[in-house]
């Protein structure tokens, strides 16, 4: 990123020489720049101007960094905040940190580069905040009306047939692998349509116990079998006037399949152990993932029931057929699992998303999502969050096995500088020759340091040049 039009950045400090050079340096990255010598005219400029990018001293008069930044943290809950401290202030640099601060930067600064690389990394965070933003508003647009999360062709497609089929009483088969939102389909066929007020009953034939389906879907007289005790309606007569969806239609037994035909056709049923018979209007909605076609070809199916369920065909696609969804998708569980919270999703996680097959498909991602949120550090999801089959499938990407966020856990100086030594290495892949540029250091310094904090390559990289994630030993 050479330029970040658009970032709004300002830097509070007592000093004139700081503010000036850091507003050189901030504008020459295209930022916006204001400045401020003290804590309380920062506050009152940030409540009509609010910035993207706050670089604050610590020690400073009236007010000091922490206070400050704890205001801050109030006032604009999305902004990064950063500290500068001098060589004596590392403890409250890490209590800083604790209480929200990206990082620190130590003055006096070593070189302009370091103070130019140190801001673009922090634009860096705020664009892809941004950009995670923006998708999860898509996202809402999306579903607003529907509840099926999506964009590419192949779910514009499903929600036109949606559209076409809500105010209808037609039969509706939908078709696609276990996973992929077959439900969603179904329930919004209903609640957008004329009926949403209606009755809508979900059956999975899959679950059904044999010797019972019939009852549960039927009903039955007292004393029709053992243990009914009491005269029960079946599913249909309980949804009458809506809809019964029908998922896994293909695991209903042959005898049952018949009897649903029946069902279908004469709009009617008979309770188990009743000779009367019942109207029922409902619109039925069937799912499978199997292939009935070629069921009802080798007897696994029956021919004419498959030919009145399909009256209307909605196929669902796999989710590695509409890899563009991916991220809308993975936004849309993390709103939903972190709890509103503005959790983003690093590139190098996404790439991982982006490049998996998922067999599971939606619900597959829905889980990987749910588990990222529980098992990681709460701030960003990155590759170290996400499941080894999901991080399998791009290669040389491997579960880091030091903190993937550069987290700081220590008050201790030499901490937080292994920490960001790790957290460069793995924005580099590993690279050395770009690390060193990064943290502004000699490739003999980082050498030096690397051996001094065990880090090195991945196994199967050694002997390779330079190149390959790190790794503690």
């Amino acid at each position: 990123m050479t330029e970040s039009v658009g970032i709004r950045f300002l830097v509070v400090d007592d000093e004139e020489s700081i503010r000036s050079l850091c507003v050189t340096v901030a504008d020459g990255l295209g930022f916006t720049c204001m400045e401020a010598n003290n804590g309380q005219t920062a506050l009152a400029l940030l409540e009509e101007q609010p910035a993207h990018i706050i670089l604050t001293d610590l020690v400073m008069p009236q007010m000091s960094g922490i206070e400050f930044l704890d205001r801050v943290r109030k006032l604009l809950p999305r902004a990064e905040v950063a500290v500068m401290t001098g060589h004596g202030s590392v403890e409250t640099a890490v209590q800083a940190m604790k209480l929200g601060a990206y990082d620190y930067i130590a003055k006096p600064f070593s070189a302009i580069d370091e103070l130019r690389l140190f801001l673009r990394r922090m634009a860096e965070k705020v664009q892809l905040v941004e950009e995670n933003q923006f998708l999860r508003e898509c996202t809402y647009a999306e579903t607003e009306l529907h509840g099926i999360v999506g964009a590419s062709p192949k779910i514009q497609d499903v929600l036109r047939m949606i559209a076409r089929l809500k105010d209808t009483r037609t039969p509706v088969l939908i078709t696609g692998e276990s996973g992929t939102g077959k439900e969603l389909v179904a329930r919004a066929i209903h609640f957008r349509g004329t009926f949403a007020n209606r009755p809508f009953v979900a059956v999975d034939c899959g679950s059904l116990v044999p010797t019972l389906i019939e009852s549960e879907l039927f009903g039955h007289e007292k004393g029709a079998f053992t243990g009914a005790t009491r005269s029960k309606p079946g599913l249909f007569q309980s949804a009458n006037g809506g809809t019964v969806f029908l998922d896994e239609i293909g695991e209903l037994p042959q005898e049952m399949q018949a009897k649903l035909l029946r069902f279908l056709q004469e709009k009617e049923v008979r309770p188990v152990g009743s000779n009367n018979r019942f109207k029922v209007d409902v619109r039925v909605i069937a799912a499978t993932n199997r292939d009935l076609e070629s069921a009802y070809k080798v007897g696994e199916f029956r021919k004419d029931l498959y030919f009145r369920l399909n009256v209307v065909t909605v196929n669902m696609p796999a989710l590695r057929e509409r890899r563009s969804d991916i991220p809308m998708l993975a936004h849309w569980f993390l709103e939903r699992y972190a709890n509103g919270s503005n959790v983003p999703i690093t590139a190098s996680a996404m790439k991982c998303l982006l490049q998996y097959d998922w067999p599971g498909n939606v619900r597959e991602l829905e889980n990987c999502i749910e588990r990222a949120v529980a098992l990681g550090e709460g701030k960003i999801i990155d590759v170290g969050d996400l499941p080894p089959a999901v991080l399998s499938a791009a290669p040389g990407t491997e579960i880091p096995a030091a903190p993937p966020h550069g987290l700081l856990s220590s008050n201790d100086l030499e901490d937080i500088e292994r920490a960001t030594i790790l957290r460069v290495f793995e924005q580099v892949n590993g690279d050395k020759v770009v690390a060193g540029k990064m943290l502004g250091i000699s490739r003999a310094t980082l050498y030096r340091k690397l051996k001094r904090y065990n880090i090195g390559p991945r196994p199967d990289l050694i002997g390779s040049h330079d190149a390959g994630s790190p790794r503690l030993h």
